[in-house]
C-alpha cells in the first residue's frame, strides 16, 4: 500500500512539474523586463536615435592581446580579452553604449591537421566567450551582454546543426539539445541574453525550458527568428571561420522570396518563449519587419544591418560615392520606419560618436 501511495505521489509530482511548464509561453513576463535595456526596448520608445538602440557585435579570441583585421571587413576586429575592454571602455563610459553581441572565433587555435570538436563549445580553455563573459560583467555591470548561440563555430564542417550519421540528415533533437546546453552554459557565466542563430526547428522552446530549470528564468531570449538565406553574410563568415565546409545553408535558413515562412517561424519562437525577434539581413528585408510589426506590435523587432551590408556601404564611402554619415542615418531610419526598435550594426560606435557630437549623448 506505501509503495502504490509513493507511486501515486511521485506520479502526482511529476504531473505538477509537467503542468507548470506547460504554461502557455507567452505568459512568461520577468525575462522580457530583467535588465534596464531590455525595458527599454519593450516600452516601444517613438524617441529619435538613443544610444539604447543600437547593439555591437563582436569577434572574440581567445589570446587575450590579439587584434586582427578581417578581410574584407573594413575597420572591423577580431580581439582578445585585453584588447576588447581597452576597446569598449571609452564606448561604454562616454559614449553610452548600452549592448553588445558576442561572436566567438576559434578558427586560430586549430592547426591544419585538427578539427573543430563540438564539445569545445562546453570548454572555457577552447571557447573564447566563456572566458570573456565575466570579464566583461565585472568591468561593465550594466552592459547589456548577448551571446550568439550555434554551433557552425565549433562544428568540423561549419554548419549550425548536428547531422545523422547514418543518413546525413538534420538531427534536430540532438541540435536543439546542444544549443539548449550552450545557452545554460552562456547564462552560467553572466550573459544576460541569449541569441539562438541556428535556425534549427523548436530551439526556442527547449531553451527557454532548461534556462528555466537551471534557474535562468530572467535570462531573455532575442530569437533570429526570420533569418534568410543571404549572399550578404561573406563577411562575417571570414571574420568568425564560419563558412560550411560543404553546400550551403539553404535547407535550414530562409528562402529570400518567402514572406509566408518568415511569419511563420516568428510566430512559433513567440509561441516558444522569445521575448525580442529578429529579421536578418536588414535592408531587403524591410516588408518583413513591417509585416511583423503589424502582426505582433507588441514584441520589439531587432533589425541586423550584416557584414555585408556594412562592408558595400563602407567601401562606397571610401571611394567617395556618398558621405558615410548621411547614407548610414538613411539607412536606420528606414529600419525604424519599418518597425524595428532594436538595431544590429557594425557602424554603432560611428553612430554613437554621432548622436554624442549631436547634442552631448541625448536622443536626436
Amino acid at each position: 500500500m506505501s509503495q502504490m501511495s509513493s507511486t501515486m505521489n511521485e506520479n502526482n509530482n511529476n504531473n505538477n512539474k509537467e503542468s507548470h511548464y506547460n504554461t502557455s509561453l507567452k505568459d512568461y513576463l520577468h525575462s522580457s523586463q530583467s535588465h534596464p535595456i531590455t525595458r527599454h526596448w519593450q516600452s516601444q520608445s517613438v524617441q529619435n536615435f538613443s544610444p539604447k538602440d543600437f547593439i555591437l557585435p563582436l569577434f572574440v579570441l581567445d589570446d587575450d592581446y590579439a587584434n586582427e583585421s578581417i578581410e574584407s571587413f573594413p575597420d572591423v576586429y577580431r580581439m582578445g580579452q585585453n584588447i576588447l575592454i581597452e576597446y569598449l571602455t571609452p564606448l561604454v563610459s562616454d559614449l553610452g553604449l548600452s549592448s553588445i553581441l558576442l561572436f566567438p572565433c576559434l578558427e586560430q587555435q586549430y592547426g591544419q591537421q585538427e578539427e573543430k570538436n563540438l564539445d569545445d563549445a562546453f570548454n572555457v580553455e577552447k571557447n573564447p566567450l566563456l572566458k570573456v563573459i565575466p570579464v566583461i560583467k565585472k568591468k561593465f555591470p550594466q552592459l547589456l551582454i548577448i551571446t550568439d548561440v550555434c554551433l557552425c563555430a565549433f562544428t568540423d564542417h561549419g554548419h549550425c546543426c548536428i547531422f545523422d550519421q547514418h543518413n546525413g540528415h538534420i538531427d534536430n533533437p540532438k541540435s536543439i539539445e546542444a544549443l539548449a546546453k550552450l545557452s545554460v552554459k552562456y547564462a552560467q557565466v553572466g550573459a544576460d541574453v541569449i541569441a539562438p542563430s541556428d535556425m534549427m526547428d523548436s530551439r526556442i522552446a527547449l531553451i527557454r525550458e532548461q534556462l528555466t530549470l537551471a534557474g535562468y528564468s530572467h535570462v531573455s531570449i532575442l530569437s533570429y527568428g526570420a533569418k534568410f538565406s543571404s549572399c550578404f553574410y561573406g563577411p562575417f563568415r571570414n571574420a568568425a571561420g564560419s563558412a560550411p565546409k560543404f553546400g550551403d545553408r539553404k535547407k535550414y535558413q530562409l528562402p529570400a522570396g518567402s514572406r509566408g515562412m518568415a511569419l511563420r517561424s516568428i510566430d512559433r519562437d513567440i509561441r516558444q518563449g522569445a521575448d525580442m525577434i529578429m529579421v536578418k539581413p536588414a535592408m531587403a528585408y524591410l516588408d518583413i519587419v513591417r509585416s511583423i510589426a503589424d502582426h505582433y506590435p507588441n514584441y520589439p523587432i531587432a533589425v541586423y544591418q550584416v557584414s555585408g551590408e556594412y562592408s558595400m556601404l563602407k567601401h562606397a564611402a571610401q571611394i567617395d560615392l556618398f558621405d558615410l554619415r548621411q547614407i548610414v542615418m538613411e539607412t536606420i531610419i528606414g529600419f525604424k520606419r519599418a518597425g524595428a526598435s532594436i538595431i544590429i550594426t557594425y557602424f554603432t560606435a560611428d553612430i554613437l560618436h554621432w548622436i554624442h557630437n549631436n547634442n552631448g549623448g541625448q536622443e536626436f
